[in-house]
C-alpha cells in the first residue's frame, strides 16, 4: 500500500466534498460536482476500500465491537482546512458504541495528513487509534 498515494486521494476525495457543500442545490454545478465526487468516492473504495475495510474491522473489534463496519468513504469528513495535523469537529465520521466510553456519543473518522482514524468522543477526548 502506498501511504502517499492513499493520502493523496483521501485529500482529493473530502476537497471534491468540500466543494459540493459550498454549492446549494439550485446551483447549475450542483449536479455535476456531485456526480464528479460519486466517482470519486467509488474510485476511493476500489482502489482502497478492501486494505481500509481490514484496518476498519481491527479498530471495530478493539474499540466497538457492536458497531457495524461501513464502507471507508463514510468516515469521512466534510473538511480538512488544508491544514496538517488538523482534527474536525466531534460531529464528524461515523457513530459508534464505545465500550471504552460507554452511553457516550463517540466518533470514528478517517482524516488525511498523515491518513488516519480519530476516535472523538464530545468535545474534548482526540484519540488517534490507527495511522498508516
Amino acid at each position: 500500500m502506498n501511504k502517499e498515494e492513499l493520502n493523496q486521494a483521501l485529500v482529493a476525495l473530502i476537497e471534491k466534498k468540500q466543494e459540493l457543500h459550498k454549492l446549494t442545490y439550485d446551483d447549475a454545478r450542483y449536479d455535476d460536482v456531485e456526480e464528479e465526487l460519486h466517482d470519486l468516492e467509488d474510485d476511493f473504495n476500489d482502489q482502497y476500500g478492501q486494505y481500509l475495510e481490514e484496518v476498519l474491522e481491527k479498530v471495530h473489534e478493539q474499540l466497538c465491537p457492536d458497531t457495524d463496519v461501513l464502507l471507508p468513504t463514510a468516515y469521512l469528513p466534510n473538511d480538512i482546512k488544508g491544514d496538517t495535523g488538523y482534527l474536525p469537529s466531534h460531529k464528524e465520521g461515523v457513530w459508534v458504541d464505545s465500550d471504552e466510553f460507554p452511553g457516550k456519543e463517540a466518533r470514528l473518522v478517517l482524516v488525511p495528513n498523515p491518513t488516519r482514524l480519530i476516535l472523538s468522543v464530545g468535545k474534548s477526548v482526540r484519540k488517534e487509534v490507527w495511522k498508516a
